[in-house]
Order: C-alpha cells, then sequence, then structure tokens
C-alpha cells in the first residue's frame, strides 16, 4: 500500500515588508544596502510600495501614500513603533490548500485575495495576528517567480531574526502548526534560541523576556566577501562595526548600525560548509 506524504505547507519566504514614513529614502537606503536596483513598484490601497529582489527573498518598502484604512493603519503602525519589519510574507505552492491548513490549525485565516500590479499576480491571505502571538504573517501565491537586478555582493537573506518569550510555545508554532524544520535549540547564557530551516534561509527566533509577545525584529544578509561588502557599505556612508568572528563556527560578520530604516542589519559572510 502506498502511502500519501503531506507536502510541506511552506516553501520559503516570498518577501518582508518593512514600514517606511518616506518611501524614497527607504528606497535609496536599500538600493544602497543590498546593492541591487527596484525590481517593481506600484501604489494601491492607500500605500506605496518598491520591491527590491534578492536570489531568495524580496525586500518590500511600504510607505502611507494619501487616505485610506491601511495608510491609516500602517502610519499609525510606524508612529507607535517605529520605521522597521512589519510582516512576512511566506511563499506557497496551492494557496486554497494553505488556506486550509492554516484554518484547521486554529489561526483564523481571512479570506483569500487576489492581486495584481502591472504584470504581477498574486493570491494571499494573512494570519490571525493575537493567534501567532504577535506577528503579522501572509501566505501568498504568485503566477510568477520575482526576478531582479543583477547580482550584488549581498547574495541573499541569510537569517530572519524574531524575539519572542514563550519558547516552547514558539516551538509548536513554527514547528507542527507550520511546519518549519527546527535545525538547533540551544541555550546561550541566560536566552535560548531556536533555528527553523524554511527554504534558503533560516528563522531564528531568540528569547525576549520583555513579554511583548512574538516582534519580527531583524535580518541576516548573506555575503560572499565580509570585508569588501564592508568597504562598500562605508563608502556608501553606512555606520558600520569591524568585521568579527561569528557566533557559527567558520563564519565573519559585522553590523551596519544605521541606514536600515528600523531594521537591526547583520551582514555574514558565507560558509562554504552551511547547513
Amino acid at each position: 500500500m502506498t502511502v500519501a506524504i503531506d507536502a510541506p505547507l511552506i516553501a520559503g519566504v516570498d518577501h518582508v515588508v518593512i514600514g517606511v514614513r518616506d518611501l524614497e529614502a527607504g528606497v535609496v537606503a536599500y538600493q544602497r544596502l543590498l546593492g541591487r536596483a527596484v525590481a517593481h513598484r506600484y501604489v494601491g490601497d492607500g500605500v506605496a510600495t518598491a520591491l527590491i529582489v534578492t536570489t531568495n527573498v524580496a525586500v518590500e518598502l511600504i510607505a502611507p501614500a494619501g487616505e485610506g484604512e491601511t495608510a491609516r493603519r500602517l502610519a499609525a503602525a510606524i508612529d507607535a513603533g517605529g520605521e522597521g519589519l512589519m510582516s512576512i510574507a511566506f511563499a506557497v505552492s496551492d494557496i486554497d490548500r494553505a488556506h486550509r491548513r492554516i484554518e484547521r490549525n486554529g489561526l483564523r485565516p481571512d479570506a483569500i485575495s487576489d492581486g495584481q500590479a502591472g504584470a504581477l499576480r498574486w493570491r494571499r491571505f494573512r494570519a490571525d495576528t493575537p493567534s501567532t502571538g504577535g506577528a503579522r504573517l501572509f501566505f501568498i501565491e504568485r503566477d510568477a517567480q520575482l526576478t531582479g537586478d543583477a547580482p550584488s555582493d549581498i547574495l541573499a537573506l541569510d537569517h530572519l531574526v524574531i524575539r519572542a518569550d514563550e519558547m516552547d510555545r514558539v516551538a509548536a508554532f513554527f514547528g507542527a502548526r507550520l511546519g518549519l524544520d527546527m535545525r538547533l535549540d540551544r541555550a546561550i547564557g541566560d536566552r535560548r534560541l531556536m533555528f527553523f530551516r524554511c527554504g534558503d534561509l533560516i528563522v531564528e527566533i531568540v528569547q525576549d523576556m520583555s513579554g511583548a509577545g512574538n516582534r519580527l525584529w531583524g535580518l541576516s544578509w548573506r555575503s560572499q566577501d565580509a570585508d569588501g561588502t564592508r568597504t562598500r557599505l562605508s563608502e556608501a556612508g553606512f555606520s558600520v562595526s569591524e568585521v568579527r568572528v561569528g557566533m557559527k563556527p567558520g563564519t565573519r560578520v559585522f553590523t551596519a548600525r544605521d541606514g536600515t530604516c528600523g531594521v537591526p542589519t547583520l551582514i555574514i559572510e558565507a560558509s562554504r560548509n552551511r547547513d
């Protein structure tokens, strides 16, 4: 007898959303940071959006643009918490199946909606934010893969960092409910860290005792040459740390201290032995 194996719900991360007050200032910052040009722009539902596409994920910069409920919600979120990561959109291959799975897993998704901007077309839905512990999570199916600019010294997103207080609940959420593959659960000092594989990147959960729930926090970008990328960013006007040995054996890292629209940002030199 052949046993059917349920395919993974999530194929990877489609894009991360960064809320900014001034879209053009955000575009300048991230074009300089990533060494890539904007691939797509569109305006709708009270917001203006620019997409910068890397090898494994897109950065969606979004800013209020006029009146409307979406513009008001975005402006209120930026006023309350500052610019920074607003949401994650997970890539799925079958949006209807994903919606049924998310609903069965108790995440109370909203209805699937269709979207189009120029040649881009997609279907997506959002999980209920209180049910996710506070993180805004979307699920999206595109009719065609995003394509972007020519390759840069920053290759792809390596880690997406989320801060959380109830780590056992987070383990059950990302592992059992979303079906991500846990690669590591370890304690460093008084903090607990968890690492989940999601496509070609890692979702890193960092223990946070503030009681603020699950919060999208930072991004770690993968570089082919930490020294060269550091020099480029320094010459572009970023304040950057010195290159240092990374927490993971065989890696070298440095921090971009400013110019990232409120997103804590680490650059990590790609390891040949990366798991």
